[in-house]
């Protein structure tokens, strides 16, 4: 494979062959899923209790299924539970069942007021670690490979002590083959300095602005090889704008090669950081088209993703907002600019009412185009009482690509548990049954999870791609990925981060359509190593090894509850 074949503006993307009728069936509950999460909701109406949590997939005793994780929250001084509050981890049983095994693999994070989940193989032992980030600090668990974790946070330097961490991305910057780690951190909010806000006249107390508090800056954390972690925010520049990040993406948005950054602000411009492959970052977002809206207003940012939508091997973004806005669908247009085209492409007005946070480009009918998932929820307990159109649990959003980046709004299409009106928050995307389409793990603000498994997916055909570095990155973090299918030719990427405080599923997924043999995958690696297999049957998922190829790992086929 050649450097041009992966070259940014390759053609040969093709409209979608056809729909299929699928339904999202929540299966949680029969799955033995019974974690509630619980927001520590109170009558101070504390800030915190509106953002709730993420989610997220990790094999983390690599027998090739996919288990979850759920975050949680904690005590405070407006809210004290019956019990202690723990986020939780259950094992994937590879029967349609999960067990809870938090005790067990001593990851329960109890005590912090969690937020987001991100999962990286940051030693390069072939086993996923987990950072669990909440409110005032951090918790790095390494994963031991006997089922069980142990809490490394203090030996590694990576707390984040006084700040409110949001989401996270695992992603190698700097090309050395190993993950240094960007954390979004949200406002300086503290409860001995909240105040009320609200309705003096009628007596109706509300959650405050983020904008009433003073933002935080991301922090970025350099991975020294050792178990341990240099604090490199200033130094790189990324600590030094103002943020009140609750997204964070990194894909290589302008094809150099080397992992950009990407953050959805609340109510600041957003924030783009292109890498100069010397260590340091410079701050792009207005340049690029992507700090604010169309209208030149910066907006509610909660999840983003990026990805290749129209077939041009550049990769979009998506960013998603409160009600009263739109959520918002850059599209790349030379390797250095965006344009908002969120009404051309159709899916801005089905938004305004909504408030949308996980969102995710998943190919959720394996058409062989990207589809947008979003989760949705309002921040505001009683945002009803002032908008008689905008409601606190909202259904989900899912819009079809038609082709080429033109989207149709199917929402009311997949089935009555992902139309049910949820206070969306974190959305993992993941096929934990390896039957290959998508399934989606909602976490809902202060309600039960929703595990929406994906029910007619694979009537189209799919291929899956799991990456292994050796000079790259084990997790292969930053490696892009071409796919040849007769006419059809989909570029993707193994990004860090997306959506709204979650981690997803570590393979590729591929849409196919009706095309039952794949040509060729060909990989470039960040180490700027090159990979090619050819004539690959459609429909399974394979493993693909830096300067090996092809190497045989299974995943079972999980029976449908």
């Amino acid at each position: 494979m050649t450097g041009a074949a992966l070259a940014i503006g390759a053609t040969g993307w093709k409209a979608p062959s056809r729909a299929n009728s699928v339904k999202f069936a929540d299966v949680a509950e029969r799955a033995g899923i019974s974690f509630l999460h619980d927001n520590a909701a109170s009558a101070q109406k504390y800030l915190i209790e509106t953002m709730g949590a993420g989610c997220g997939w990790i094999d983390y005793d690599q027998n090739g299924l996919l288990d979850l994780y759920l975050v949680n929250s904690a005590a405070t001084k407006a809210y004290q539970p019956k019990k202690p509050l723990r986020s939780a981890l259950y094992r994937n049983n590879g029967d349609g069942t999960f067990t809870d095994v938090t005790e067990k693999a001593g990851v329960g994070a109890q005590g912090l007021f969690g937020m987001g989940v991100a999962v990286g193989d940051y030693d390069n032992d072939g086993f996923p670690d987990l950072l669990v980030l909440g409110y005032g600090r951090c918790i790095l668990y390494h994963n031991n490979g006997d089922g069980t974790f142990t809490d490394v946070t203090a030996r590694s330097g990576m707390e984040n002590v006084g700040r409110w961490g949001s989401s996270a991305a695992w992603f190698d910057y700097d090309n050395d083959g190993r993950l240094d780690l960007v954390i979004v951190n949200y406002v300086a909010w503290a409860p001995e300095h909240d105040f009320w806000c609200g309705d003096h006249a009628l007596g109706m107390r509300s959650y405050c602005h983020p904008n009433d508090f003073d933002p935080v800056a991301p922090t970025l954390f350099h991975n020294n090889g050792d178990g341990t972690f240099t604090d490199v925010s200033k130094s790189s520049g990324i600590g030094l704008k103002p943020a009140n990040g609750l997204g964070v993406v990194t894909f290589d948005y302008d094809g150099d090669g080397w992992q950009d950054i990407f953050i959805a602000n609340d109510s600041l411009p957003n924030l783009l950081f292109r890498n100069n492959h010397d260590g340091t970052f410079t701050e792009v977002g207005y340049m690029a088209g992507v700090a604010v809206s169309l209208d030149g207003q910066p907006e509610a940012g909660m999840g983003v993703d990026a990805g290749d939508v129209t077939g041009s091997g550049r990769f979009d973004l998506a960013v998603t907002h409160l009600d009263s806005q739109l959520a918002r669908f850059y599209r790349n247009t030379d390797a250095k600019y965006f344009d908002d085209v969120t009404l051309s492409s159709k899916i801005g007005y089905a938004t305004y009412h909504m408030s949308e946070f996980g969102t995710r480009f998943m190919d959720y009918d394996n058409d062989g185009a990207l589809d947008l998932f979003m989760a949705c929820g309002h921040v505001l307990d009683n945002v009803h009482r002032y908008k008689s159109d905008v409601y606190y649990a909202e259904p989900k959003l899912m819009f079809r690509n038609t082709g080429h980046g033109i989207f149709e709004n199917v929402s009311d299409q997949l089935g009555p548990d992902f139309q049910l009106p949820t206070v969306g928050r974190g959305a993992a995307v993941g096929d934990f049954d390896n039957d290959g389409d998508l399934d989606i793990l909602v976490s809902n603000n202060g309600q039960r999870p929703q595990l929406l498994r994906n029910d007619g997916g694979n009537a189209n055909h799919w291929l899956q791609t799991l990456l292994i570095g050796t000079k790259s990155n084990r997790d292969g973090v930053g490696a892009r990925v071409k796919v040849t299918a007769g006419d059809l030719v989909l570029h993707h990427e193994k990004k860090g981060g997306m959506s709204y405080e979650s981690a997803q599923d570590p393979r590729l997924h591929f849409g196919l359509g009706n095309r039952t043999q794949v040509d060729a995958v060909e990989v470039l690696w960040p180490s700027g190593g090159q990979t090619r297999v050819a004539n690959i049957k459609a429909d399974q998922i394979v493993t693909i090894k830096e300067r090996e190829g092809l190497i045989v790992r299974a995943f079972p086929r999980v029976p449908a509850l």
